[in-house]
Order: C-alpha cells, then sequence, then structure tokens
C-alpha cells in the first residue's frame, strides 16, 4: 500500500533501524516486530540516497529538501521532487522513516 507523500511534512529515520557506514556504503538495518521477514532485510543506499538520507533529519519538510538539492546539484525541481517521493516512499513501507509531521 502506497502512503500519500507530502512535500510540506517533516521526515525522520525510525527509532527500530540501525544504520551503518562500511567504507562507502551506507547500511540501514530495520528492527521492526510483528512484520514478514523481508521487511527486516538490510537496505543500501547509493549515492543519491545517502545525499537525501543526509537531509531527513527530522526538521526539515520535504520541500525544503527538494529546494535544497535542486539548487545543490542544478537540477530541476521536478525531477529532484520526483526521486525523493519515490525514496521516501520507499522508506516508508520499510518502516525505515517515519513522518515527523505533516502538512
Amino acid at each position: 500500500m502506497k502512503t500519500k507523500i507530502k512535500l510540506g511534512a517533516v521526515y525522520a529515520p525510525s527509532r527500530d533501524v540501525v544504520v551503518r557506514k562500511v567504507e562507502r556504503d551506507v547500511i540501514i538495518i530495520p528492527f521492526v516486530s510483528g512484520v514478514d521477514d523481508s521487511e527486516n532485510e538490510p537496505y543500501f543506499l547509493n549515492t543519491t540516497g545517502q545525499v537525501i538520507w543526509q537531509r531527513l533529519d527530522g526538521f526539515r519538510s520535504l520541500k525544503e529538501i527538494v529546494a535544497d538539492l535542486a539548487a545543490e546539484f542544478k537540477a530541476p525541481v521536478k525531477i529532484i521532487e520526483k526521486d525523493i517521493i519515490e525514496f521516501v516512499e520507499k522508506l516508508l513501507m520499510r518502516k525505515i522513516l517515519i513522518e515527523v509531521s505533516g502538512t
């Protein structure tokens, strides 16, 4: 089931995950009870995922993150927005990310 992602919402890592950096890789290990074992599989972040993950700090809205990344990488806002929404949807489904506040 897809979750409706709100650009005005603020998201943060769940307390039920462990994040480790191994050389250049970032690995997220969720510890979610009562779900399918596949939900507890490690999640590996590529370079783009790492850049987004660092900004999902529980303080900035997705709209702010999109604007920051669009400016930093000189990329169209719509493309950045689409990538971030897809990324956040995946992390929410795996219970790696939580919504802190929504707008």
